[in-house]
């Protein structure tokens, strides 16, 4: 089974007008609210798949519920920890550039941490547990120093979808996959990338650090897998760029789902693109129907 986790859920709410002017009374042409957050946008799309998961975390008050709710009517299992606070909202605004103002979130007791490192203690070896983005503020990113060495005693394989120290911080429990993007590859080893050999290079770096597979996405110049046994390119799929919420998260999503279960890194790879992209392309996660459309123009060589 794999486990999402997401500490900090939140209700996305996505506004789109033609621009927005600050001061005055903007109305919005359209809107949506979605179920929020890395981990949730991992359980999305792995359902969309076919992938048996379930979503956990941390959920409170009636926008917890909101997010639940929203799981539960796409069919996806959950168990997650209710806390005192509101679960947050985070505001997309789409006009002419994408703005993002997202919530602080709940504050977490250290009872309610502890139900979560109960439910991580109950894996097994047949589990994966995708860790994916920030956490409450009064935790901070380090608690999951504290929850990735549980899962890892469970015996399950982790996933871990963080930027700068605590992705680095990751590395100490051999991660099955890690997916910086390549700003992210540029601040972690405080370097400028010139070229997919200086991609490469960085990431072995972080294979070297302990990750079992790490793919460096690149938005529109493709996306590169490095294993240590060999590298594997991606090539960019034109289209049209609708959406950067949930791209990073699919592209896990699509990676993690097939690697379960085929084992076949190459294929994970074409899924993870395929998924990543067609997000990209949409106004919401993308649909299955859509993620299969692109996956047929997926073209991988190994370098």
């Amino acid at each position: 089974m794999i486990y999402t986790i997401t500490l900090n859920p939140s209700i996305d709410y996505i506004v789109r007008l033609d621009s927005v002017v600050l001061g005055s009374v903007n109305r919005v042409d359209s809107d949506d609210k979605f179920s929020g957050g890395k981990g949730i946008n991992v359980s999305r799309i792995l359902q969309r798949l076919g992938v048996p998961n379930t979503a956990t975390g941390f959920l409170g008050g009636f926008t917890g519920k909101f997010v639940e709710d929203g799981l539960k009517t796409e069919n996806i299992p959950t168990k997650f920890v209710q806390v005192d606070q509101d679960t947050r909202i985070n505001v997309k605004i789409k006009a002419n550039d994408e703005t993002e103002i997202n919530g602080a979130g709940p504050e977490i007791s250290s009872e309610q941490l502890a139900d979560l490192e109960a439910i991580l203690a109950g894996l097994s070896a047949d589990d994966i547990v995708v860790f994916a983005g920030s956490a409450p503020n009064n935790l901070g990113n380090q608690v999951y120093n504290r929850l990735l060495p549980v899962a890892k005693k469970a015996g399950a394989q982790i996933v871990c979808d963080f930027e700068g120290q605590t992705l680095l911080d990751s590395l100490n429990y051999q991660p099955l996959l890690v997916k910086p993007n390549n700003h992210e590859l540029e601040a972690i080893f405080n370097v400028k990338l010139n070229g997919l050999a200086d991609v490469e290079k960085y990431a072995r770096e972080i294979l070297a650090k302990g990750a079992q597979n790490v793919i460096i996405s690149m938005a529109g110049d493709g996306a590169l897998l490095v294993r240590p046994e060999a590298a594997y390119f991606a090539k960019p799929i034109k289209g049209q760029v609708k959406n950067s919420v949930g791209a990073g998260d699919s592209m896990v999503a699509g990676f993690t789902g097939e690697f379960v279960k085929s084992g076949d890194p190459v294929q994970a790879l074409k899924w993870g693109v395929a998924c990543g992209t067609s997000t990209a392309f949409s106004d919401d996660l993308a649909s299955v129907d859509f993620i299969k459309e692109t996956y047929q123009k997926v073209e991988v060589e190994k370098l």
